[in-house]
C-alpha cells in the first residue's frame, strides 16, 4: 500500500532533498510541496494525503498552528509529522498537544527519517531518538519503578505490570494517549490496551476516575511535574 505524502517547508532546497529521499521508497509518494503553513492547511484539506510533513517554522502560519488547524478540521485520516531544526521542549509539547504522530529533527539520518515517515504514516508515534535521550533523565525521575513503591501503593496497584504502572503514572499526570505513546516510545493502540487493562484491574470507571485515584492515594503529588 502506497502512502501519499505532503511536504511543507519554506526552504526549497530542503523540500526537494526530502522529496528525493522519499522517492527512493516504492511505498511512499509525494503528492504536493508547499512553502508555508497556510498552504499546508489548504492543500492538506484538498488532497487528503495520508501524511503531512510540516516544518515547525514557516511563514504565514507556523507548522504547529497548521497541525492544530488540520486536526481541528476533523480530517482524522491525515497523520502529521513535525520537522524542526530546533530541539525545543516547547515545540515538542505543542506538537504532542496538537495530536501529531511524530516529532523529528532535520539532522536525522536519511534512513531514520524514512523510518519516521513510514511509522507516522501508519499511525504509530515516533519521536526523534536524540530528543528521547535528552528527556530520559526527567522521565526516569518522574516515573518511579513499580517495585520501588510496592510497599506503599494501594492493593490494586500491585496487580499492574511494570509497563502498566508507567502508563498509569503518565495518565494520572494528564497525558493523552498520544503523549504517552511518544513518551514511552510505543504505539497508540498499545497505549489504549494498557489503559483499558489498568481501568479494569483498578476497577475504575474512566480516566478522570483514574486521576482521582492517583491523587487520593498519593501515587502522584500536586507538585509533581513533567516538563515538555
Amino acid at each position: 500500500m502506497i502512502s501519499r505524502i505532503l511536504i511543507a517547508d519554506d526552504h526549497a532546497t530542503f523540500r526537494s532533498g526530502l522529496r528525493a529521499i522519499l522517492s527512493t521508497q516504492p511505498d511512499l509518494e509525494c503528492v504536493a510541496e508547499v512553502a508555508d503553513g497556510r498552504a499546508a492547511v489548504s492543500e492538506t484539506l484538498r488532497l487528503r494525503p495520508d501524511l503531512a510533513i510540516l516544518d515547525v517554522r514557516m511563514p504565514r502560519l507556523d507548522g504547529l498552528a497548521a497541525a492544530a488547524e488540520i486536526k481541528a478540521s476533523g480530517l482524522t485520516s491525515v497523520r502529521i509529522l513535525m520537522l524542526t531544526t530546533y530541539d525545543s521542549d516547547e515545540y515538542l509539547h505543542r506538537a504532542l498537544t496538537a495530536g501529531v504522530q511524530g516529532f523529528v529533527l532535520k539532522s536525522l539520518p536519511a534512513e531514520e527519517l524514512i523510518a519516521a515517515v513510514k511509522a507516522a504514516a501508519r499511525g504509530d508515534a515516533y519521536v526523534d531518538p536524540s530528543v528521547v535521550r535528552r528527556l530520559t533523565p526527567r522521565i526516569a525521575d518522574a516515573i518511579a519503578p513499580a517495585e520501588r513503591q510496592a510497599q506503599t501503593l494501594p492493593p490494586g496497584m500491585a496487580r499492574l505490570t511494570a509497563r502498566e504502572h508507567e502508563v498509569f503514572l503518565l495518565l494520572a499526570e494528564g497525558f493523552t494517549n498520544q503523549e504517552i505513546a511518544a513518551t514511552l516510545y510505543i504505539g497508540d493502540e498499545t497505549v489504549k490496551t494498557h489503559v483499558s487493562r489498568i481501568l479494569t484491574k483498578l476497577k475504575l470507571r474512566d480516566r478522570v476516575h483514574a486521576v482521582r485515584y492517583a491523587y487520593r492515594y498519593g501515587i502522584v503529588r500536586v507538585t509533581d511535574e513533567l516538563d515538555g
